[in-house]
């Protein structure tokens, strides 16, 4: 079975998450972006708690992708320090890893 992660990141609106979506899937850098929300972060952010709703966006692709990954998701988000976290996949539905592959290759 091929290695597969799971790239999560919150952005501002939901235009915004299809857009990055759209782009990552385009470059064939992630097989597939899953847009959730709105949700709602509560977080410090410079010394002051803060609320707003987000557009949390789940993709996968290989590990080897995930650099690009980091630099396309910085390059295209409004946040100064985008949330960007990658989870290694331990099992997969292998015809479903191989097409995360194959998707991404």
């Amino acid at each position: 079975m091929p290695d597969i992660i799971q790239i999560v990141t919150t952005i501002h609106d939901r235009e915004a998450a299809k857009r990055l979506g759209r782009h990552l899937v385009d470059e064939r850098l992630i097989a597939c972006c899953q847009v959730v929300g709105p949700v709602r972060s509560i977080y410090r952010w410079k010394g002051a708690v803060e609320e707003t709703d987000e557009w949390y966006c789940v993709m996968k692709t290989r590990p080897s992708l995930y650099r690009q990954v980091e630099e396309a998701i910085k390059g295209l988000h409004s946040y100064e320090v985008p949330e960007i976290i990658a989870t290694p996949v331990s099992n997969a539905l292998p015809d479903y890893a191989m097409w995360v592959e194959t998707e991404t290759s």
